[in-house]
């Protein structure tokens, strides 16, 4: 049975989708059978995967509203080695088309469930904004992967984020919980963020990810060339990372899964 895990974090420009291509990318590094659902009309995660969104005959626009399968639907990033289930502009007005529907948050989950024995895990790349399309992703997944930086700011951000959680696992979907928080555009030199980021351990416990994404360069200049991080540059600090944060995912679910459920 896949692990879904959504990718979210209500404030913008975090690195969700740097963080979600990486760790696709480690994922599939590591052996794992991994599915990318991109849900943000701007197709980041679908590009940077090496898709071109404009060419994608079918997308999870059709998958939301049914007219496709997810099986029909995804892409296969060779260069990556994961699925793609890609997004682009059309996805924008899914959010419309969806509002009269039955249903409507539980689309993307039913679609999942026809592959759910083909993947070890699937990563949902959601808007920044709790919209539709953000519902659906969480109530799809098993768990929230929070990218967030070291700063004051994303722990304001963080508090509106675990409200949300907490709404749909009380009404929506009883599985969700915080799975983990990561850590990522970290760079040590500053005492802000050293601050931050023991607040956050002392806070969360070990919800916090002991790997630490560091601010690299190298993961910047990827998405240029339609790449992962992983991909483009293996033996960057960056990519290094996320191999690690692969390897600490397999590892935390394996213990999780001989220690029984956590409650959320």
């Amino acid at each position: 049975m896949a692990k879904i895990f959504c990718i979210a974090n209500q404030k913008g420009g975090v690195g969700k989708t740097t963080t979600t291509v990486n760790l696709a990318a480690g994922l599939a590094k590591v052996g794992q059978r991994v599915l990318l659902v991109d849900l943000d009309p701007q197709g980041n995660a679908t590009m940077g995967s090496g898709i071109d969104k404009r060419s994608l005959e079918l997308s999870v626009y059709d998958v939301l509203l049914e007219s496709a399968a997810v099986a029909e639907a995804r892409v296969r990033s060779e260069k990556c080695g994961y699925d793609v289930l890609g997004a682009n502009r059309e996805l924008a007005g899914a959010e419309v088309e969806l509002v009269g529907i039955e249903r409507r948050e539980k689309r993307l989950k039913q679609a999942l469930a026809a592959v759910d024995a083909e993947y070890d895990f699937v990563l949902i790349d959601c808007p920044p904004s709790l919209s539709l399309l953000t519902l659906n992703g969480l109530c799809s997944a098993h768990g929230v992967v929070v990218p967030m930086q070291c700063e004051y700011f994303a722990l304001e951000g963080l508090s509106d984020l675990v409200n949300t959680i907490k709404q749909v696992h009380a009404n929506l979907n009883k599985d969700l919980q915080i799975i983990g928080l990561l850590r990522v555009m970290f760079d040590p030199r500053i005492t802000l963020q050293q601050q931050v980021s023991e607040q956050l351990k002392s806070h969360f416990g070990e919800k916090v990810f002991d790997t630490v994404i560091p601010r690299n360069v190298r993961l910047a200049e990827a998405p240029s060339y339609g790449l992962p991080g992983v991909v483009f540059d293996p033996s960057a600090r960056g990519s290094v990372a996320f191999v690690e944060f692969a390897k600490e995912m397999v590892n935390r679910l394996a213990k999780k899964a001989t220690k029984g459920p956590i409650a959320p």
